[in-house]
């Protein structure tokens, strides 16, 4: 049973990912990245292929509406960054990437979702995987069939998130359905939605039986999370909520590698959620997280966070 860190966009770079492994990820992966971008030769969706040693095994995420161009972009990421996997975002609820037809907007189209899933699979030498939800909204929700039809493509594996695509991250992710795809399926399913917890996580596993479990928002600012989880999963032990010490040295370490990665400027800008994502839960914190908005440079954060110890 792995524990994965979900795909998040503009928080699963490659810094982050570097923190989760480090912390007992079993599975890291990328942001999604665009195909049409990649076959395009874009220089900043390129330099999202970047890969260190340290944080395989990794999945690059790919979305995309065209099964050509997907395969293609497929190629492409394997040649240049030698994944272990290579993940299919079919679930992506934002509306500027559902307004052109890709991610949870495949929802609605489930034959040409297992075209694009057979076409990629037939491109790479290695692991092909999905990541859909429930349905397009309540009224349509169609996961059994798309998990089939993705089986049917040759998928290694299939993660569910439990919501439709209206919900966005609204209410609650709703296991049931998870539980009925795990049942119904061939490949082995990756449960996700709402683990916020280590017992959350055993949860997910009791109602679902699901293969492998990925945490998403739940790992933002608290990595710490996949330790937490396996350490209650494999040996029955409640490790304890990190220190505020532990949190701030975590997040100007987490500061620093985003320099080192992007230059002081662009890490600071996006920096920004993840140190007040650290910051929660910290008495007195209020204040220091809308200062963060306004911090220069690295100087002005490490003051800022150093504050509140």
């Amino acid at each position: 049973m792995g524990v994965f860190l979900a795909p998040m966009a503009g928080v699963t770079d490659l810094p982050f990912r570097l923190l989760a492994r480090e912390m007992g990820a079993d599975l890291v992966v990328s942001e999604m990245i665009s195909a049409r971008a990649l076959l395009n030769n874009n220089p900043k969706t390129l330099a999202m292929l970047a890969i260190h040693p340290l944080e395989r095994p990794i999945a690059i995420q790919l979305f995309g509406h065209d099964p050509r161009i997907m395969a293609a972009a497929a190629q492409i990421a394997l040649e240049q960054s030698s994944p272990e996997i290579i993940d299919l975002n079919f679930g992506c609820p934002t509306p500027k990437i559902v307004k052109n037809g890709d991610g949870a907007a495949l929802l609605k189209n489930p034959p040409l979702l297992e075209k694009i899933a057979a076409e990629v699979v037939q491109a790479v030498s290695i692991p092909v995987t999905a990541k859909i939800r429930l349905g397009w909204d309540r009224e349509n929700i169609n996961c059994l069939e798309v998990a089939r039809r993705l089986e049917s493509s040759g998928v290694g594996w299939i993660t569910v998130h439990g919501r439709t695509r209206d919900q966005f991250y609204a209410g609650k992710a709703d296991w049931n359905w998870i539980a009925r795809i795990k049942s119904k399926s061939g490949v082995p399913i990756v449960g996700n939605g709402d683990v916020f917890s280590a017992q959350d996580a055993r949860d997910l596993l009791a109602k679902t039986n699901c293969d492998h479990l990925a945490v998403g928002r739940g790992a933002r600012g608290n990595p710490w999370i996949f330790k937490q989880i396996k350490a209650n999963l494999n040996q029955g032990k409640t490790l304890p909520e990190p220190t505020r010490e532990e949190k701030i040295n975590l997040a100007l370490r987490h500061l620093k590698m985003k320099i080192d990665y992007e230059g002081e400027q662009k890490a600071v800008r996006e920096m920004r959620s993840h140190l007040a994502w650290y910051l929660r839960g910290i008495p007195g914190s209020a204040s220091v997280r809308r200062e963060i908005n306004s911090a220069p440079d690295f100087a002005a954060l490490e003051n800022l966070l150093k504050s509140v110890l």
